[in-house]
């Protein structure tokens, strides 16, 4: 069975499948990635609040947990995301 196979048999919503593939596209070999939602949304073409939505579906999910980052100077930076360890057989 390949990789995605409980990913489409699952009841996440179409958005939430889009963005996890993202996801998992851009992870390193720990599965961690920091896309901006800004960027995620203009490369999917959704919106910001689509992609929030899809992002709360996947944590809900337990597919991802995401962890804000913070710059030097005490701003938000974008969040980290790491993607749940799932066997692929």
């Amino acid at each position: 069975m390949g990789y995605y196979t409980s990913l489409y048999s699952s009841e996440l919503p179409h958005r939430a499948v889009a963005v996890y593939m993202y996801l998992r596209d851009r992870c390193d070999k720990d599965g961690k990635c920091y896309p901006a939602i800004g960027t995620i949304a203009r490369e999917l073409k959704l919106s910001r609040s689509t992609v929030k939505r899809a992002l709360a579906d996947l944590e809900k999910n337990g597919r991802i947990r995401k962890e804000q980052r913070w710059r030097e100077n005490g701003g938000k930076s974008s969040n980290m995301f790491y993607l749940a360890q799932r066997n692929s057989n």
